[in-house]
């Protein structure tokens, strides 16, 4: 039997062609004795702020050092409130909490994925001081939406962009905003070989104050201005990135690809639920996700295919042992994110998925689903 790992990364690496590129950046990186903070780090920012259509990109160490620093650049601390989505990656709530501010969750709009923009003026108060909305699975938010809210209270707005390079709303480029956070991950879109992260900004100050805070609080050696962090992209993954970057179109044109296979085959499918793409979005599909009750028993029976799967995400953030119980779930609570937590699973999707091996998915899909119980759409 076939098996079709959920993602395989030296499979990605071999099939696109990039491998003997990242192989010869590494060792050039390593024969030339500059590690930290060198020539390889500001190629790569320079490129990675003019393919996201902005002036300035500052490198951090992972994407959680990114949202973090760009929270505290834009001055949210202790005591302070940021709105975030409830049905995200952890990591978004835990920038949040490291700069000493609240989070504070608003649901996904219904059959969405993504951060409700009609509720938020129901959950702004005086020490509101951010909105954090995330591009989750590859899918802008309606950032109009929201930076009109922003605007109307004198809230920064800081993009959670971790899962959407390459991705546009109404033609712009994710990216091309005020303060925009990025990982790299090896898993993302755009990965490293190991963690990484960025923040593209318009703004030289914030950019300044970002590259402070990212190198100990220092702008020349043993002067701090301020309490700062160890948060550099080194030189070695700043040349991957860099090398990997001119792929990255191409590879996601790929990722809509199986996209359109899976959804065109998976629509009809009772008790299953397709991702769907807002008109105005360009989708980069970091994951493809369903939705389904049935969600154990469809995992279970693809895992028998030897298809493998993913829930992003399994538990809501509310509900991990490090937010539960401290109050920050609202009155009526948070049931569609809930509900979320306990239907979705991701499908394999990446650029380096040839054709035989979708009709593989697809067939084992189709084939699991019409077992499953019926359920209404």
């Amino acid at each position: 039997m076939t098996k079709v790992p959920f993602f395989d990364l030296l499979e990605l690496h071999a099939v696109t062609g990039v491998q003997e590129e990242i192989d010869a950046a590494v060792l050039r990186v390593s024969r030339s004795g500059r590690y930290i903070l060198g020539r390889e780090l500001e190629a790569f920012e320079a490129a990675f702020a003019a393919y996201c259509e902005n002036a300035h990109c500052v490198a951090t160490g992972s994407g959680l050092a990114a949202l973090e620093l760009a929270l505290r650049a834009l001055g949210v601390g202790p005591g302070d409130e940021v709105i975030v989505p409830a049905h995200t990656f952890i990591g978004t709530w835990l920038a949040v909490s490291a700069t000493g501010a609240r989070p504070v969750p608003v649901e996904p709009a219904e059959g969405s994925f993504l951060l409700d923009t009609g509720q938020l003026e129901a959950v702004v108060t005086a020490r509101t001081r951010a909105v954090l909305p995330v591009h989750l699975y590859g899918h802008p938010v309606d950032l109009d939406a929201v930076r009109r809210f922003a605007d109307r209270h004198g809230l920064a707005v800081l993009e959670d962009a971790a899962q959407a390079h390459g991705a546009r709303h109404r033609g712009r480029r994710i990216g091309s905003g005020h303060a925009v956070a990025f990982s790299f991950y090896p898993g993302k879109n755009l990965g490293a070989l190991g963690d990484g992260g960025a923040v593209v900004t318009d703004d030289p100050e914030l950019a300044a104050r970002l590259r402070l805070l990212r190198n100990y609080g220092s702008r020349e050696k043993y002067v701090h201005q301020e309490r700062g962090a160890n948060s550099r992209l080194d030189e070695i993954q700043a040349a991957v990135l860099a090398t990997k970057l001119p792929h990255l179109d191409a590879w996601n044109e790929r990722r809509r690809v199986v996209a359109r296979r899976y959804t065109e085959a998976f629509e009809d499918l009772p008790g299953l639920l397709t991702p769907e793409s807002a008109p105005w979005s360009e989708h980069v599909w970091h994951q493809y996700v369903l939705r389904t009750p049935h969600r154990e028993l469809l995992a279970a029976r693809l895992e028998e295919a030897g298809v493998g799967t993913l829930i992003h995400y399994p538990v809501a953030v509310h509900r991990t042992p490090a937010y539960a119980g401290q109050g920050l779930e609202p009155a009526g609570g948070l049931p569609r994110t809930e509900r979320l937590a306990d239907e979705v699973l991701s499908l394999p999707i990446g650029p380096h998925l040839p054709d035989h091996t979708i009709d593989l998915v697809v067939d084992a899909v189709r084939s699991a689903a019409l077992g499953l119980p019926h359920h209404a759409r």
